[in-house]
């Protein structure tokens, strides 16, 4: 494993790539942001929002996905009280048990801003047959809901005659992946890694039907055409910190006093439940990086942290999945830990890793011992 000279990004950050000073994509790409006219792009976007602008009379003129966490409060900040546009609200809440915080803030982000939600909860009984066979064959338990969270809105859109609708960031562009561009136009969303789809056949069984998976199934691309889906991070300098920062003033909670997740190096992304982080830890075995990592290499980005301290918290807290994560994730399941784990076991990437003496798995090239 190599890591990125300015944060501690590795390159096994699938799509990621270095330039010839070992400097990741992610650290380039918002070096750039220093020499891009934002002005000029705000005006970009009231452009497009004046296209759209009434188009259904006093009905609803954009759409906007958004989980209810701080970078939805921004959005529909920038969309409803900036640009003057009507916005209705299309979210995809899982089945696991919500957080305090999580069930707070997806009814504030209604009551705060003035916006209806109308929120799809997945199948219940097909949630937990696909969360076991995408987890046990990829390593991906949240697929479903995954997909769902970004061809649910594409869906909706359809159906609400909303084709301007609102994503937040552009996920390659700004933290590294394979269709990185530097583009307002969220039309190639499905290719960014997060949702990709999985060949059907391999998902049907004697339980799952076609039927069962149509939402999952993406607009044909006559339908697409019809659509005009936009990342807001184009439009704005985006920042994970900041946004929170905004959001918190608006009513938005975060983790504080609620729980101290022991693989995060923050109490304010990713909210809603404990079962749902299993899947961002489990990048930890298969690329040997995970949620502290992501973080990190944020914070020292936006020049709040030194790498130094960065790695200190990588090293500590990376490797370690949280109990209640695990409790709530067996138990939504139906697994026991002991099968939970064995599964996690089969996961690791023997490339990147060893068994200590202990029997731990443990990364044969930490950041940690690069200069060693």
């Amino acid at each position: 494993m190599k890591y990125c000279k300015k944060c501690v990004m590795p390159d096994t950050r699938p799509g990621i790539s270095f330039d010839e000073n070992g400097i990741c994509c992610g650290c380039i790409n918002h070096a750039k942001k220093a020499g891009i006219d934002y002005e000029a792009r705000m005006g970009e976007l009231k452009k497009l929002c004046d296209k759209y602008r009434g188009m259904n009379g006093n009905g609803y003129d954009c759409a906007i996905a958004v989980s209810g966490g701080k970078d939805s409060h921004f959005q529909v900040h920038i969309m409803k009280e900036v640009m003057g546009m009507n916005p209705i609200l299309f979210s995809v809440e899982d089945n696991f048990p919500m957080t305090e915080a999580g069930r707070h803030n997806l009814q504030n982000i209604s009551e705060e801003f003035g916006c209806p939600i109308i929120s799809l909860k997945p199948n219940r009984r097909l949630q937990k047959r696909i969360m076991r066979k995408t987890f046990e064959k990829y390593g991906k338990p949240t697929w479903l809901v995954d997909r769902l969270i970004y061809t649910y809105p594409l869906l909706m859109a359809l159906k609400f005659n909303t084709p301007f609708l609102i994503y937040g960031e552009n996920v390659s562009y700004e933290y590294g992946g394979a269709d990185a561009k530097d583009t307002w136009s969220a039309k190639e969303i499905l290719l960014n890694g997060v949702a990709s789809d999985i060949p059907m056949e391999e998902l049907l069984d004697e339980g799952i039907t076609e039927q069962d998976l149509c939402m999952t199934v993406a607009p044909t691309e006559k339908e697409l055409e019809r659509l005009e889906p936009i990342y807001l991070s184009y439009f704005v300098e985006w920042n994970s910190y900041k946004n929170y920062i905004f959001a918190r003033k608006r009513g938005f909670h975060d983790l504080n006093g609620e729980w101290d997740r022991s693989m995060m190096a923050e109490n304010f992304d990713q909210v809603d439940s404990a079962a749902y982080l299993v899947h961002a830890w489990l990048k930890y075995p298969k690329f040997g990086h995970a949620c502290a990592t992501d973080y990190t290499s944020r914070f020292v980005r936006y020049g709040m942290m030194s790498r130094d301290k960065a790695i200190q918290i990588v090293k500590e807290k990376d490797h370690n999945l949280d109990p209640k994560c695990v409790r709530e994730f067996c138990d939504f399941c139906g697994y026991s830990e002991s099968e939970f784990w064995k599964i996690i076991d089969s996961l690791y990437n023997r490339e990147l890793f060893i068994k200590d003496e202990y029997g731990q798995w443990v990364l044969k090239c930490p950041v940690w011992k690069e200069t060693e």
